[in-house]
């Protein structure tokens, strides 16, 4: 997560993109990076699917697959491996998906390069302090803290300790009030 204080987007000469959601949301990005940055260009790829994207360029970048890197020791050289490559951008898709989810947040900690989240909308930001009002609206919404729906959330939240309380109450109520009849 190199840069995240600073507002400088590097140049989109080395990306790595984690595909942990769904594969369309690659498949529409691909293209317009390959057109707006074509010239020598590679985009590297991480997934836990099978094959390759629609459009993506094989003479342009590899495909690493995670379901190669089993176990502490082989993820530590693949984490190595990566960060050797030198990359200036890495790309995560954060898309309500449970997929590849400690992969994806493990991949942007590891891989120093600048981060920008895809949301399933196809709509990206950086990972940067700038953003801090986009970071913090979209993390209250994936905890379904946002809008009208935050307030109930957090009500059940505060209210979940005094029902489990009276359940418990009620449960050993119930209990002894057996044992004492029998």
């Amino acid at each position: 997560m190199r840069l995240f204080f600073s507002r400088h987007i590097p140049h989109f000469r080395r990306v790595l993109l984690v595909e942990s959601g769904s594969r369309y949301l690659v498949e529409g990005l691909l293209p317009s990076l390959y057109a707006k940055f074509a010239e020598g260009q590679q985009v590297d790829l991480v997934t836990c699917f099978p094959g390759v994207p629609k459009g993506f360029d094989a003479s342009r970048g590899r495909v690493h697959r995670v379901t190669d890197y089993i176990g502490s020791e082989a993820r530590t050289r693949f984490y190595s491996k990566l960060r050797a490559q030198g990359y200036e951008i890495t790309g995560i898709i954060c898309s309500g998906e449970p997929i590849m989810t400690k992969w994806k947040w493990v991949l942007a900690w590891q891989v120093q390069a600048k981060v920008f989240i895809l949301n399933e909308n196809g709509d990206y930001f950086w990972f940067q302090k700038s953003e801090w009002r986009t970071i913090k609206h979209f993390i209250l919404f994936r905890a379904g803290l946002s809008g009208s729906a935050g307030i109930s959330t957090v009500l059940r939240v505060l209210l979940f300790p005094f029902t489990f309380t009276y359940l418990l109450l009620c449960a050993a109520y119930y209990h002894l009030r057996r044992i004492a009849r029998t």
